[in-house]
């Protein structure tokens, strides 16, 4: 049957993906600090004559709004300080090059190579990387009041402007987001157990996932040297530790809600009980009231349940009792050297570093072979076509140039109608209040609210009004073509992608996971913790295949489709991690241990199924013969990797 016209016409879907908003919710309170941040600079520049100070200042400002992503106040600290630092150091360099040419083209293209590098670290050094490269590029670009220190000094002053905004409430609040966030998590882990046996289990725990890795990382980064001076977080260490033996015990409550029906609803609602008071800070709530467990998938939720309600509702936490079971953060110079090691000698930090480079040093050199007005925009066009966080770059610079025509449009009816002068403030604060809202809706969206925002900065420091409208849409296309073609198409990788090794080297993570629940120390019930903190890692890093598919999702042909064709295989895996922490879990609480044969040869399936996806840049049949005893407790686990391999066969290329 011929497909409709109307679907032949219509753009494909992964071209049109970044142009849906993520449905999540307007975050009101950034909403605010950013309308504050950045139109009270402007009206106190305007007070004492000096616009373009305040312009400076909202500028610094605006990328502390950007690294403003934290939830933890003291991580706040570090996502807005830190790179504000990078910033001045970015600006003063630009500054000390601007209108020297050649110099300027060569020392942007170094601090292009170290942003790149950097940005590989994690998510401060990220947007560290981010504002080095671009104070730079807007430092070489516009020209800055004398002498060459006010202008970091005001940029400066602009992020901790955001940042004393930021720490307003942390008297009152305090370990607020720890507790909001570990709360969640139990909320989470009660939409799992709702979710048991039925088709919403899988999505119910990627959520799991994605909340306990952010509690984790938010409790233990605080912790790091406050063990016994801070009890609150004691406290909530203690209850999230317990989260883990409920998501331990979930597979197997999936798998009995399966084969004998859904679980009681007493269940959920006792783990939300207790996601309530853990939010309300309550504690001496009696015993929760739940059914008599029969089968052992029964006895370990009965058990996990009983055992968190025990330590939520406690009165003192003994902080002796309580024990990073996850990993304890290193120290600050362990971290330091591990970082600066995987900086210099990891080959993806070069790489993209690289490309970076490159595509700065083309986009300055264009702009001084060609008389380009104000041509700083063509740069900063690449700097945030090119972050290596914000998906896609081919998708990038689609949605960039969208984005930049759209946000073109708003400023064009501003500059247009607007006087310039005090009416700047109120039109700043309603303009600057849709960066957080649109953000948070995707990178498209973001683009068309960040670029009215500096184009009218950009005019408060040289005063050339509506016309700097087409010139930077002429720009922001010069540079997303050069983003394209420098940092796109002329690298193997971006059509070859390696999402096939990612997931190879996952399924080998999973061979091992299966190798420690049932016959390495992970085995013995009396010393989980290698056990734990295998499956931890493995769910980590399933979530970091899943994202890395999902950006693939948004390439072109061929790497789109390859990973729509992979996609069911990245789900089969993480089945199989459920499975056989289901089976572990049986085994604790009274099933028959199985036969170390049959774990050998599931393991050995897993390790054949990892090789043969290795490198691999289609999927290829490999077939499978698992033989066990059909009641024994690796059973579903050998149908989940039948159903693995099963998938990768023939009729997915």
């Amino acid at each position: 049957m011929a497909r409709p016209r109307s679907t032949l016409l219509a753009p494909p879907a992964w071209l049109t993906a970044g142009f849906r908003p993520a449905p999540v919710p307007v975050p009101w309170a950034a909403v605010g600090r950013a309308a504050v941040a950045l139109s009270a600079p402007l009206a106190v520049g305007l007070a004492v004559g000096q616009p373009a100070y305040g312009a400076l200042v909202s500028m610094g400002a605006l990328s502390g709004v950007i690294g403003d992503t934290a939830d933890a106040y003291r991580m706040r600290i570090f996502n807005i300080a830190v790179p504000q630092l990078f910033g001045a150091v970015g600006v003063t360099l630009g500054t000390l090059v601007f209108g020297h040419g050649w110099v300027a083209v060569a020392v942007l293209t170094l601090v292009a190579l170290v942003s790149g590098m950097i940005s590989s670290i994690g998510a401060v050094a990220s947007v560290s990387g981010l504002l080095l490269l671009l104070n730079a590029v807007i430092g070489a670009g516009l020209p800055m009041p004398d002498p060459w220190w006010k202008a970091p000094l005001l940029l400066t002053l602009g992020g901790l402007f955001v940042l004393l905004l930021t720490l307003l409430g942390w008297p009152l609040r305090r370990a607020a987001p720890e507790r909001s966030a570990v709360a969640a998590t139990y909320r989470s882990v009660a939409d799992l157990y709702g979710a048991a046996g039925t088709s919403a289990y899988d999505e119910k725990r990627q959520a799991v996932t994605a909340s306990l890795n952010q509690s984790y990382d938010l409790i233990l980064a605080r912790r790091a040297r406050q063990h016994g001076r801070a009890p609150s977080l004691v406290r909530l260490l203690a209850q999230l530790n317990v989260v883990v033996p409920l998501v331990e015990a979930a597979p197997a409550a999936h798998l009995r809600a399966r084969l004998h029906g859904p679980l009681p609803a007493t269940i959920p609602a006792a783990v939300r009980a207790l996601a309530d008071a853990v939010d309300e800070g309550r504690t001496g709530a009696p015993e929760p009231d739940l059914p008599t467990p029969e089968r052992p998938a029964e006895k370990a939720v009965d058990h996990a349940l009983r055992y968190a309600a025990a330590v939520v509702h406690e009165a003192e936490t003994d902080p002796a009792n309580v024990d990073d079971r996850l990993g304890r953060p290193a120290a600050l110079r362990v971290r330091a050297r591990r970082a600066t090691r995987a900086v210099l000698l990891s080959e993806a930090s070069w790489r993209y570093g690289l490309r970076l480079a490159l595509c700065i040093g083309l986009a300055q050199a264009l702009v001084s072979l060609i008389a380009v007005p104000r041509s700083y925009w063509v740069a900063l066009t690449v700097t945030f076509v090119m972050k290596p966080d914000f998906g896609s770059v081919f998708s990038r610079a689609v949605l960039r140039a969208f984005g930049t025509a759209a946000g073109l449009l708003l400023a064009a009816l501003v500059l247009a109608e607007v006087p310039r002068g005090w009416w700047d403030v109120p039109v700043m604060c309603v303009l600057a209040a849709l960066i957080p809202a649109f953000s948070a809706k995707g990178y498209a969206f973001q683009t068309a609210a960040i670029t009215p925002v500096i184009l009218l900065l950009s005019d408060t420091l040289n005063q050339q009004g509506f016309d700097l409208v087409m010139p930077r849409l002429y720009d922001s296309l010069i540079g997303c073509g050069i983003a394209l073609i420098a940092g796109y198409l002329l690298w193997p990788e971006s059509w070859h992608t390696r999402i096939g090794d990612r997931l190879a080297d996952a399924v080998a993570d999973t061979a091992a996971y299966v190798a420690c629940a049932f016959t390495g120390n992970g085995g013995d019930p009396g010393d989980q913790g290698g056990r734990l903190r295998a499956r931890r890692k493995l769910y980590r890093d399933l979530s970091t295949v899943r994202s890395e598919f999902q950006r693939a999702l948004t390439e072109p042909p061929p790497t789109g489709t390859r990973a729509a064709a992979w996609w069911p295989l990245v789900v089969a895996v993480e089945r199989i991690v459920d499975a056989t922490t289901a089976a572990r879990i049986r085994v604790d609480h009274g099933a028959p241990s199985p036969d170390p044969a049959e774990v050998t040869a599931v393991e050995r399936e897993l390790r054949e199924l990892a090789d043969g996806l290795r490198g691999a840049d289609t999927l290829v049949e490999v077939r499978t013969d698992l033989h066990g005893d059909e009641s024994g407790v690796l059973e579903p686990l050998r149908q989940e990797v039948r159903a693995a391999r099963a998938i990768a066969g023939p009729d997915l290329r």
